[in-house]
């Protein structure tokens, strides 16, 4: 595995949107191991490929921010629960019910498939306080 380099903001990658996944091969399974040493995070491994958001119900604010435009914070409102449908790393259907943070981690993500960043979705920045919250 390997850490990849996170893209910034003004990089046009950033507005492009993605080509769905065609290949369930091995190349894939590196990228997405890769993606996942990157992140740095010691959780569950969730992969979602070629996801699709299906159902959203409810709402909620808080704070968000993104790898990709570092130090910039901002309120968003996002839904409390959505349902995607997507295909793991060996091409197999699945679908999540999932709610608050991780609806909203959900909705981020797939925003970025769609050439979208955070800040799209900001109503007001974020104070130092409500970060830490």
């Amino acid at each position: 595995m390997a850490i990849r380099n996170i893209v910034k903001e003004g990089d046009p990658i950033l507005s492009k949107v993605c080509r769905p996944v065609e290949k369930f091969d091995e190349k894939l399974g590196i990228l997405l191991d890769d993606m996942y040493e990157t992140m740095l995070d010691g959780d569950d491994k969730l992969e979602f490929v070629n996801p699709k958001i299906t159902a959203t119900r409810g709402e909620q604010e808080g704070s968000e921010g993104c790898l990709s435009c570092p130090g910039e914070f901002g309120i968003t409102i996002r839904p409390m629960y959505v349902t995607v449908e997507a295909q793991n790393r060996f091409g197999d259907q699945f679908i999540l019910n999932a709610e608050g943070l991780l609806a909203k981690a959900i909705c981020h993500e797939n925003d970025h498939l769609d050439g979208i960043l955070f800040k799209e979705h900001v109503i007001r920045k974020a104070t130092v306080e409500e970060m830490s919250e």
